[in-house]
């Protein structure tokens, strides 16, 4: 019978907080249900949560006690702290493993990513002997690159390998070949626990987590009240199902239902987590316009922790120059141009205009003009709706058809004048190349995300 280790995230949620009182009360009752992990956000305030989780740790005797430690020393250093007195120890290590994660939230490369894995573990392995290794939005990764991770962070002691469906963007079905695929690409040993991390986008969490549990997964992070796979679902497919599937927990269930009834009593009472007073000061003192030369944008730049190369600053300031034409640029703005603009591959077609005119009485079609090797190219075409109509003008004018394997849309500012972020996953011989742009307006930033990602398969192919 394969024993599932059920790691609870109940006190990470990802929206509001709860109080001291209610945190412990929370711990002492998943200890009593018995989960096998209690999983601990990150310590920002050194006093009082480390303080929680040295009383938690004076009652919970029997089940694993994990701090997040993020991708810093200093978070190791915190968590290895507050685990002292720990019976049973354990440093959690999450890092973005998709290009976008990776290069909008670290501003790292593939191989850059690696060596902090490598880096940051194996530190967190000299203070604590347990480590588990998270791999964020491991679902999105370019393909090939997560076993890279695994042998990086397995390499340099992590004991549990977790893989995270940070958007809940599969199948339940294609998340267990995802998982099935990667175990076996990986070559993962018997000694390295594989962990599923299902965000419940779409209410498939639970299933997402038990068919991966069939393809080799040992491990499946829940919580109560929470957007990640509910603790209660997934116990009650345990218990319904285990016996003839093979499975079976070290969960209480004849105490499920009254444990998680009192759990959920303090989810829905969370408070709205407030936003860090340090990050709004950096937001407020940041207010660009098109007066603003590359001086001060740079200096803008640098105090949201970004340092450039002389080329990847040029690039931001033009950007910027094409963004504050129409709006005010703040820090959310400025954070997006980085992304967009800089860490990039050099530009084989280069965006000049484009024209999209859809409606409920008229097909829609997009007119682009582009630049290759200092000569101007022209396409027109028409499509199911605007985006598609750009991307089809594109596919027309290089002659060319990729597999669109993903499209993203979404607001990184708010207002009427909010800026969009698109990402687009281009396929080519079997391989993802992502693609991000930004703009005033979403058809703008579909057409340069879409761009962004084809100059990256052609500079590869080059």
């Amino acid at each position: 019978m394969k024993k599932i280790s059920i790691c609870d995230m109940t006190l990470c949620p990802s929206k509001g907080t709860y109080s001291f009182k209610e945190k412990i009360e929370i711990a002492r009752q998943l200890g009593n249900l018995g989960v096998d992990v209690i999983e601990i956000p990150e310590i920002v305030n050194v006093r009082t949560d480390a303080l929680l989780v040295k009383t938690v740790s004076s009652f919970v005797k029997k089940s694993i006690i994990s701090v997040e430690a993020g991708g810093t020393e200093e978070g190791v250093n915190n968590a290895a702290s507050a685990l002292i007195n720990t019976a049973m120890p354990r440093i959690r290590i999450s890092l973005p493993v998709s290009t976008v994660g990776m290069e909008y939230g670290y501003h790292k490369k593939a191989q850059k990513m690696l060596d902090l894995i490598s880096k940051i573990v194996s530190y967190a392995k000299e203070k604590c002997d347990d480590i588990e290794f998270c791999a964020l939005d491991s679902t999105r990764a370019e393909a090939g690159f997560l076993p890279k991770v695994a042998k990086a962070a397995i390499e340099a002691g992590a004991k549990t390998f977790t893989v995270c469906d940070s958007e809940g963007i599969m199948m339940p079905d294609e998340f267990a070949s995802f998982v099935a695929e990667f175990i076996r690409e990986a070559e993962i040993s018997e000694e390295t626990t594989v962990g599923v991390m299902c965000k419940d986008s779409n209410g498939l969490a639970a299933a997402s987590a038990i068919l991966a549990v069939k393809n080799g997964a040992s491990a499946v992070k829940t919580a109560s009240g929470s957007d990640v796979t509910d603790l209660s679902t997934f116990a009650g497919i345990i218990k319904n199902c285990g016996t003839d599937c093979g499975f079976c927990s070290g969960l209480k269930t004849t105490q499920l239902g009254r444990i998680i009834s009192q759990i959920k009593r303090f989810s829905n009472g969370a408070a709205v987590e407030k936003e860090p007073a340090s990050t709004i000061s950096t937001e407020n003192s940041i207010r660009l316009d098109s007066k603003d030369g590359i001086d001060a944008v740079i200096a803008a730049v640098r105090m949201l922790g970004y340092d450039l190369s002389a080329e990847d600053e040029t690039k931001v300031f033009e950007e910027f120059r094409r963004v504050a034409e129409k709006k005010t640029v703040g820090a959310k703005e400025l954070d997006a141009i980085v992304a967009s603009a800089s860490l990039q591959v050099p530009a084989a077609y280069k965006l000049i205009s484009y024209f999209v005119s859809s409606g409920n009485i008229i097909s829609s079609s997009a007119q682009i003009k582009l630049e290759r090797d200092g000569r101007e190219i022209n396409g027109i075409c028409m499509g199911d709706g605007p985006i598609d109509a750009a991307f089809i003008t594109i596919e027309q004018m290089i002659g060319h058809h990729y597999e669109l394997d993903d499209f993203q849309i979404q607001a990184v500012t708010e207002g009427k004048e909010a800026m969009g972020s698109a990402i687009v996953k281009l396929r080519n011989n079997g391989k993802l190349y992502s693609g991000n742009g930004i703009s005033t307006d979403i058809l703008g930033a579909s057409i340069r995300a879409y761009l962004n990602a084809l100059n990256k398969i052609v500079y590869e192919e080059a």
